[in-house]
């Protein structure tokens, strides 16, 4: 059962033994797509993946490019559709073609986010209740429930699309880029769905820098939200993120950046329809009670 719809891109960054599980898992997919790893200037040996994958094609830009490099592997697909995964988690079988056959019956549909599955446990993660239960009202043909925002690691996404809004900003880097590029996906009139049948599989890996995560997504949170929303509701959610995270190293550092950063907020800032902002306003209640956004407060 090849499919050849769907081009997979992954992300790497001296994670040699996480990739090459990743690769050996989507080597054996029925639908055999095609894979393009960008190696984020890895130290650890992982351009050694291309002697044993040679069926993939890896990029090595020579720099950590973050999320960006996502963007340079685009240029190498072909595909009219790209499933985006990291180099700790993989597409279960059927999963790409599901979720080809959702982007081919839905036109106005721009993106797919598929079930996250946290291994080695076989436990749901917990981002998938709120997935699951959006209250973002979507129109009727929509397969399922509609998204204000979506998991790169999960998701499959209309190629044209995505390059037409631009891709990941270079300024975000990593944690919580995605925000940004679903908004302004659904301002383009993309809608993004969540698909509970379809499914990856998220096996975390212990070489990261959590710290550092979470100063990227708090400084990211703030940046899109003065970026595309309007004036209260960014003071309003500013405000929250300053009484709901804790006063530590990581949150002084992003709101340093964040801060220092505001020339280009400001010349850069583009709100949203007022139709996009309603959607959003109505996931800050599911946001604040969320357990699954703690980096983001």
């Amino acid at each position: 059962m090849t499919d050849p719809r769907t081009t997979v891109v992954v992300i790497t960054h001296n994670r040699r033994p996480e990739l090459l599980r990743t690769l050996d898992h989507l080597a054996e997919l029925p639908e055999r797509p095609p894979v393009v790893v960008t190696d984020n200037a890895s130290t650890d040996g992982t351009a050694a993946v291309a002697r044993l994958h040679p069926e993939v094609r890896l990029l090595r830009p020579g720099r950590n490019l973050g999320a960006v490099g996502r963007n340079l592997a685009m240029r190498h697909v072909h595909t009219p559709y790209v499933a985006f995964c990291d180099d700790d988690s993989w597409w279960a079988a059927g999963a790409l073609t599901g979720a080809a056959e959702l982007l081919d019956r839905h036109p106005a549909l721009g993106a797919v986010t598929a079930r996250i599955v946290v291994e080695p446990d076989g436990t749901e993660d917990p981002i998938v209740a709120e997935l699951r239960h959006s209250p973002i009202p979507g129109p009727s043909w929509l397969p399922g429930p509609a998204l204000g925002s979506f998991l790169a690691a999960a998701t499959v996404l209309r190629a044209d699309a995505f390059r037409a809004a631009g891709g990941f900003h270079p300024r975000l880097w990593l944690g919580g880029e995605e925000e940004l590029l679903a908004a302004d996906l659904a301002s383009a009139g993309w809608w993004l769905t969540y698909a509970d049948h379809l499914t990856v599989h998220h096996q975390s890996s212990v070489a990261r820098d959590a710290t550092l995560r979470r100063a990227h997504g708090i400084r990211n949170t703030l940046w899109f939200t003065w970026l595309r929303r309007p004036a209260r509701p960014a003071l309003r959610r500013t405000v929250r993120l300053a009484r709901t995270v804790p006063r530590d190293t990581a949150f002084l550092r992003a709101v340093a950046e964040a801060a220092a950063a505001l020339p280009w907020v400001l010349r850069e800032r583009r709100v949203l329809p007022r139709e996009i902002e309603s959607r959003l306003r109505l996931l800050e209640e599911p946001q604040r009670r969320s357990t699954a956004r703690r980096y983001t407060g």
